[in-house]
């Protein structure tokens, strides 16, 4: 059998996703080669694609202290729990949206729509949160403000509206309610878009430092992305975390380290939601 011969698109194409993936994992190779290469290297060459000299004194400081697990727990505290809660409104927001039930459906969809459009700014929200709901130096003062995202509701409205209703009628047929309808049919059903929009819930938590940073002060509450961008801010910062007698913190290779640790969990995330990820972005993809 003759060969088959590799089209010109096809060839362009894989060129160009190939150029593309390297210019994706090179800064990140780079960010893991500095985590491991000396101070004294950094500060004077900068990086390097092979560390060297090897060294593993950022991560000795990172975990050998409180301060890193403390902002760690927070963190999965924070992305867990949130993501569960805007999984759990989104769901249910989009559901009723999505029935176009009478009097109910157009005005809840309005009422997400406009958080699009406008926003009450940051001062309002500021005194909301402080003032009003007194969760200064709170975890849910980080998760309440970021709890549904309108963009991901409509999202999950355009999926739902693709279910096969005959499915729904024949459950309401043989007397189910709402409630059971919901929880035992549409979410089973929709597990793809969950999990995609799931997973952009927690890639967002994850990250979010601006919010932590207006409403949480005990730096033993700090998330990972704010314990970050203080380190990067102030090198003064790095005091806190445990160094020998007479030793200077590595502050480049600290932030490098600390990059390469918060970005791991998310990195790992992804390939178990991938099987879901493409069907869920085509089911929200399709206006219903």
């Amino acid at each position: 059998m003759r060969k088959k011969k590799l089209e010109p698109f096809t060839i362009v194409s894989i060129v160009g996703v190939g150029f593309f993936m390297v210019l994706c994992v090179v800064p990140f190779w780079m960010i893991i080669s500095g985590s491991f290469t000396a101070e004294s290297k950094l500060a004077t060459t900068g990086y390097s694609l092979i560390p060297q000299p090897f060294s593993t004194a950022a991560y000795e400081m990172i975990f050998t202290g409180p301060t890193v697990l403390e902002a760690y727990f927070a963190s999965i505290f924070i992305t867990v729990v949130g993501t569960a809660m805007s999984l759990a409104a989104t769901s249910g927001i989009a559901w009723v949206i999505a029935r176009r039930l009478p009097g109910i459906s157009r005005p809840i969809a309005v009422f997400a729509y406009l958080p699009m459009l406008f926003s009450g700014g940051l001062v309002p929200l500021y005194l909301l949160v402080t003032q009003y709901l007194h969760l200064q130096n709170s975890y849910f003062a980080v998760i309440l403000p970021l709890l549904v995202a309108p963009f991901l509701v409509f999202i999950q409205v355009s999926a739902f509206r693709q279910l096969p209703e005959a499915i729904l009628e024949s459950a309401r047929i043989d007397g189910a309610g709402e409630w059971r309808i919901f929880f035992r049919i549409v979410l089973p059903l929709s597990k793809p878009i969950l999990a995609v929009v799931g997973l952009f819930y927690a890639v967002h938590y994850w990250n979010e430092w601006f919010t932590a940073l207006l409403f949480i002060t005990d730096v033993h509450k700090y998330p990972l992305p704010l314990l970050l961008q203080n380190l990067i801010q102030n090198v003064s910062f790095s005091q806190m975390l445990p160094t020998t007698a007479g030793q200077s913190p590595p502050v480049y290779q600290l932030r490098l380290a600390l990059t390469a640790v918060t970005i791991g969990p998310i990195l790992l995330a992804y390939p178990f939601a991938q099987r879901y990820f493409v069907k869920g972005i085509t089911l929200g993809a399709t206006k219903g």
